[in-house]
């Protein structure tokens, strides 16, 4: 029996993070199913941070882990966790509405925000159609980030080692159960006991929640799909900006000489592995063909991986008001990563009794904000 103060379920993004910020005041274990952390969502994520998905929530609490990233940026030991790579958002007549709300919503956050006419986008990204029926303008915030995963993610293990603190991979929990001594988790590693339970396991959050007798939240898992494919030929896009639609449509990214592709798919699913279907792969393709004059001849690579929301798509944190051992931190959809930082610290305060974070309360990020309360 292995005896910590948090053990914490999931080690992704959320659990890591979170982790590294209660280590150096908790005996902490973090437990991951698979044999590599971020091995499901953290690891197929486009790694791009902007403020042009979610609610004010969600963007107050990028714009707060943007300060945070930049300051592990300048101390990171191995590769840049953040560096600045400009994002652009176009928009076809369609979604001029779309484009002038998200003008709205993101100019008090990016204050070097630019409205760019349809040719300025095209100067930019040349293959872009221009038209009635195509790109009529676009924003262009050149403060946005592109971010490492892995390298977020190993400094996270690095500090949860150096404060005393574990992470145990292929630890598949088998099952959960409370006692006057704590929480016991069962695993293949070995039987683990803690006070707080820390819930973070992503798209299996409701399911471990279920096995601990704690009602679940209503999580949805929702399937995302990306392509890499070969850039127009004779063409350098490494310095193309992530380039987005302003409502549903796809987006585009620079990378390793290559283009990722996705179709911003939201396919309901359960907690799996979640593989790429044809459908997808092809609607990324076309839809690219579609707003280009781009010709995808090969598809180089495919993957997909599942975005997990709250019923109302703001990450949750909180202890369940039915089980106050027992901790939510769950719901981060597709922006985990970007607001990673202001998650972490949130949980921290509230499983440590602090004082809330000054920015996220400045911010009109409380407590409430993110609570599971709201859902059950």
């Amino acid at each position: 029996m292995t005896r910590c103060d948090v053990l914490i379920i999931g080690g992704g993004v959320a659990g890591l993070s979170a982790a590294a910020a209660l280590a150096p005041s908790r005996r902490v274990v973090v437990l991951e199913r698979e044999a590599a952390l971020g091995y499901h969502s953290s690891g197929r994520s486009a790694t791009f941070c902007h403020f042009g998905i979610g609610d004010a929530a969600v963007r107050a609490m990028t714009r707060y882990s943007l300060d945070v990233f930049d300051t592990m940026d300048s101390s990171a030991r191995d590769h840049a966790i953040c560096k600045r790579w400009p994002a652009m958002f176009i928009a076809t007549e369609a979604m001029r509405g779309g484009m002038a709300a998200l003008e709205q919503a993101m100019r008090p956050l990016s204050p070097r925000l630019a409205a760019l006419s349809a040719a300025d986008a095209a100067a930019i990204v040349p293959i872009l159609k221009i038209g009635t029926e195509h790109v009529i303008g676009a924003l262009l915030d050149p403060d946005a980030r592109r971010l490492d995963s892995d390298a977020l993610l190993q400094r996270h293990a690095r500090s949860i080692a150096a404060a005393g603190g574990q992470v145990v991979i292929d630890a598949d929990v088998l099952a959960i159960s409370r006692t006057a001594a704590g929480w016991n988790v069962a695993t293949p590693k070995g039987q683990f006991q803690a006070d707080v339970l820390v819930n973070a396991a992503g798209a299996w959050a409701d399911p471990v929640a279920m096995m601990a007798g704690v009602t679940p939240l209503g999580l949805q898992p929702l399937r995302r799909t990306i392509i890499s494919v070969d850039p127009p030929e004779a063409t350098d896009v490494s310095a193309w900006p992530f380039t987005k639609t302003v409502e549903q449509g796809f987006y585009m990214l620079p990378d390793a000489g290559r283009l990722l592709v996705s179709p911003m798919d939201e396919v309901p699913s359960e907690a799996i592995d979640a593989q790429p279907e044809e459908y997808e792969v092809a609607l990324a393709a076309w839809l690219l063909e579609e707003s280009t004059n781009h010709v995808v001849r090969h598809v180089r690579h495919k993957w997909a991986g599942l975005r997990t929301f709250t019923p109302d798509r703001v990450p949750t944190a909180g202890f369940d008001p039915n089980c106050p051992s027992f901790f939510w931190l769950a719901g981060q959809g597709g922006y985990g990563l970007q607001t990673s930082p202001a998650m972490a610290d949130a949980a921290a305060a509230l499983i440590l009794g602090r004082t809330w974070p000054i920015g996220l309360a400045q911010a009109g990020v409380s407590a409430q904000t993110i609570s599971p309360q709201k859902y059950l």
